[in-house]
This record gives C-alpha cells, sequence and structure tokens, in this order.
C-alpha cells in the first residue's frame, strides 16, 4: 500500500517511512481501542463492544459468558468515494462454487453469530451437497484447534444450488469457518469434490 502511494506521486515521504508511521499510527489505535475508546479516522469508525448478557448492574465480566470484539464502519471521507465507483459484474466463474452470505435465523444475526441447534440459511452459487465422495457435507470448523464438526444429513433441511439450510450442531462457545464439499455441479458430477468457504468467521457465544 505505501509503495502505491509513493509509486503514485504527491507523497512527500518514502514508502519505507511511511509504512513505519502507519504502523505507529495502527499500534497506538489498538491501544486507545484495548483501553475503551473509538477511534475516527474520517475514512473508518472503530469502536470496542462487549457481547453477553449481565444479569446485574453489579455483574462483573465473565469470558465464559461474555466476549469482546472490535467493531469496524466506513467514514465519512470513503462514503463520498462511493459515487466515483465504477461496478463491472462478471459473474461468478463457472467451476466455483461459492458461499455468499449466511444468516442465523434465531438471531437475524448475518455473517456473525450462531445459535446451536437452531437453522442457519446459508445462499450462495453451486452449493447443493450431493455426491458420493465420504467428505461431501457441511462443515464447522474450530477456528482454533481446527477440529471439523459435520452437519448430520437429516439436518439438511433444505438444499438447493443457491441456498441450503441446516440444523446448526450443538456448537460450544468459539469461533468457527464454514465449509461446504460437494461434487455438484450444473451439469454432470465432478469426480473430485470441491470446497466452498466463507470468508468471515462465525460465532458461538
Amino acid at each position: 500500500m505505501c509503495e502505491a502511494v509513493a509509486s503514485r506521486g504527491g507523497a512527500d515521504v518514502s514508502a519505507s517511512a511511511m509504512e513505519h508511521a502507519t504502523e505507529l499510527f495502527l499500534k497506538e489505535m489498538a491501544y486507545q481501542l484495548c483501553d475503551g475508546f473509538s477511534v475516527n479516522t474520517g475514512y473508518f469508525t472503530a469502536s470496542t463492544t462487549i457481547r453477553g448478557v449481565f444479569d446485574s448492574p453489579s455483574e462483573t465480566f465473565n469470558k465464559d459468558k461474555h466476549s469482546i470484539i472490535f467493531q469496524f464502519n466506513q467514514g465519512e471521507k470513503l462514503r463520498a468515494e462511493i459515487p466515483n465507483i465504477e461496478v463491472s459484474i462478471l459473474g461468478v466463474a463457472e467451476s466455483s462454487a461459492v458461499i455468499l452470505q449466511v444468516t442465523d435465523v434465531k438471531s437475524g444475526s448475518v455473517n456473525d453469530l450462531l445459535t446451536p441447534g437452531r437453522n442457519l440459511k446459508i445462499l450462495g452459487s453451486k452449493i447443493k451437497v450431493t455426491g458420493e465422495d465420504p467428505s461431501v457435507g457441511i462443515y464447522f470448523v474450530d477456528a482454533t484447534t481446527q477440529a471439523k464438526t459435520k452437519v448430520e444429513q437429516s439436518d439438511i433441511v433444505i438444499n438447493n444450488p443457491s441456498e441450503v439450510m441446516v440444523v446448526i450442531p450443538e456448537l460450544p462457545s468459539g469461533s468457527y469457518n464454514l465449509e461446504i464439499v460437494t461434487q455438484f455441479t450444473d451439469r454432470s458430477m465432478l469426480k473430485q469434490p470441491r470446497t466452498a468457504l466463507l470468508d468471515k468467521p462465525l460465532t458461538v457465544e
């Protein structure tokens, strides 16, 4: 990024100096966020949020019940650039299976929370779960241990090329990655299964 700024012109410092200053800024921003302050750069705002339910005003933070996340939102300067964006729709590559969005039906959370025992709606392209390979299925992968929990076939409620709905397994609290392994295509079945991954981690509180 700093190299791009320097090569574009207009920068009065070197790329290495810019990189050093940026790293210092980001470290200070992290310190401020960890101290509970919000940060507004003009291009984005950042804040610290505690999730979970406190049963009384005097209850203290409990890492088994509560979690801390950092939230980022676009700022006015970045929003002002939106009218200048030119969009070219290229479509989804024929060979790809893509998970575009998931919704936790119980909470209404999109690409964020998971409620074990309740439904998860998955939207995408070519994600129908089908094929004879033993690896075919839907998995929740623990982000820390990489342990995989496979969704039971009977818990796949809807199984279409662009929409799949499942019952979320009884997962313990933690962060998970979602992956779908399938041999589905619009034409004949794939000889080898392919994997679609959601590019955002999902959380069980």
